[in-house]
Order: C-alpha cells, then sequence, then structure tokens
C-alpha cells in the first residue's frame, strides 16, 4: 500500500476530508494514492503538514520506493 493511503487510512481520513482540508480534489488525491500522478511540491507539503509529519514529502512524490516500507 502506497505511503500515503497507509497514513490516510491509519488516522481514519476520507479522501473527501483530506482533498478539502488540503485544498485538492478528490480525484486528484486517488491518482496520488494509486501512483498515477505525482502532486505538485506545495500539495505535498500540505498534505505532510495536514499529517504533522507522519509522512514527508519523499514518499508522496516517490511512493514506489516506500510501497512495502512498514515505517508509517
Amino acid at each position: 500500500m502506497c505511503p500515503l493511503k497507509k497514513v490516510r487510512l491509519k488516522n481514519k481520513v476520507t479522501l473527501e476530508r483530506l482533498a478539502e482540508a488540503v485544498d485538492s480534489d478528490v480525484g486528484n488525491l486517488s491518482r496520488i494514492e494509486r501512483g498515477i500522478q505525482t502532486p505538485n511540491k506545495a500539495l505535498a507539503e500540505r498534505i505532510v503538514k495536514y499529517f504533522n509529519g507522519e509522512i514527508n514529502v519523499f514518499q508522496i512524490t516517490w511512493p514506489e520506493k516506500f510501497i512495502n516500507n512498514d515505517h508509517i
């Protein structure tokens, strides 16, 4: 599972709630979680801030490197 989805589910946050909180679109976040889309730096930073650093920009922008990593 990608790091963003893992931290989102761990914190019981819906895609809709996260999208609203980080000023993004549900579809964009879904594509980011599936590795189809890479977020811009500003969005990645807003996600990191929302989760209080439980995830970092690198994990969001290069999720395939962390797919099987249980450090989240």
